[in-house]
C-alpha cells in the first residue's frame, strides 16, 4: 500500500488525514498491515499497551468491563482512528477492549517503532495530542451525561452521535440491538425499548426489523438539550 491510497481510504476527519505524504510512507513502511474479522479482539483490557492500531477498514467497537462486572460500550470508531497510544505511551494496562464488528484491516505499530516516527515527525505528535484531548472532553461529556440526563435526553445524545447524514431519514451507521444501545447510552434495555416505543408513537423515529430511524431530527435534538 502506497501513502496516496492509504489518503484515499480516510475520511476527511480522520485523524491521519492531515499527516504528510512522507509522513504516511514513513507510517506505512514500519507499520504491520493486519485482517480482522467479526469478533476478532484487537485490544485486551488489562494486557500491556506496547502497540497501538490504526483502523483502515470497517468498524470496531470499544468497551470495557466495570468493576462490578457491567459491559460498557465507550465508543464505535471507525476508519482513521488511532486506538491503544494512551497505554502505549505512559506504558500502563488497556483501559479498554476493542472488537472488530465486521470484516476490514488495521495497522499494528509498536511502541519503539512509533516512538520513531514522533522523533522524525513532530508534527504528528501535535496532532495526536489535540486529537486526544478532543476525545477526553468527549468522555467528559459522556460522564457528564450519565450523572446529569435523564433517561430520554441521553438516548437522545446517543442516536445522534450514531446518526448518519443523509437526505431522507436518518438511520444509524451501525445495527445495534437494544443490549447494545442500551450499553452505549448507560441506560437498561427495559428502558430503552420503553423509550423508544413512545418516540415511535410519537413519530420521531420509525422502528423497521429493530432497526433505528430518526424521522424527526429537531424534535430528537429539543430532547436531547432537555437537560441543559
Amino acid at each position: 500500500m502506497k501513502a496516496e491510497e492509504l489518503s484515499r481510504m480516510m475520511p476527511a476527519n480522520a485523524l491521519i488525514s492531515s499527516w504528510g505524504e512522507a509522513e504516511l510512507q514513513d507510517l506505512l513502511e514500519r507499520a504491520q498491515l493486519c485482517p480482522m474479522k467479526k469478533g476478532d479482539v484487537l485490544l485486551h483490557q488489562g494486557d500491556t499497551g506496547d502497540y497501538l492500531i490504526i483502523v483502515l477498514d470497517g468498524t470496531v467497537r470499544i468497551s470495557m468491563v466495570a468493576s462490578n462486572g457491567r459491559e460498557i460500550i465507550l465508543d464505535y470508531l471507525e476508519p482513521g482512528s488511532v486506538i491503544g497510544e494512551i497505554a502505549m505511551l505512559d506504558g500502563g494496562e488497556r483501559t479498554a477492549s476493542v472488537t472488530a464488528l465486521g470484516e476490514g484491516k488495521y495497522l499494528k505499530l509498536g511502541a519503539p517503532t512509533f516512538r520513531e516516527v514522533l522523533e522524525k515527525h513532530p508534527s504528528v505528535a501535535w496532532r495526536l495530542l489535540r486529537d486526544m484531548a478532543r476525545r477526553l472532553r468527549n468522555a467528559n461529556n459522556t460522564i457528564e451525561s450519565d450523572r446529569a440526563y435523564a433517561s430520554g435526553p441521553r438516548l437522545a445524545r446517543t442516536l445522534q452521535r450514531l446518526m448518519q447524514t443523509g437526505a431522507e431519514g436518518a438511520a444509524l451507521r451501525l445495527d445495534l440491538s437494544q443490549s447494545e444501545l442500551g450499553a452505549f447510552a448507560g441506560i437498561s434495555r427495559e428502558n430503552i425499548n420503553r423509550q423508544l416505543g413512545a418516540w415511535a408513537d410519537a413519530g420521531i423515529v420509525s422502528l423497521e426489523s429493530g432497526r433505528v430511524r430518526v424521522l424527526d431530527r429537531d424534535v430528537l435534538e429539543e430532547i436531547a438539550m432537555a437537560a441543559e
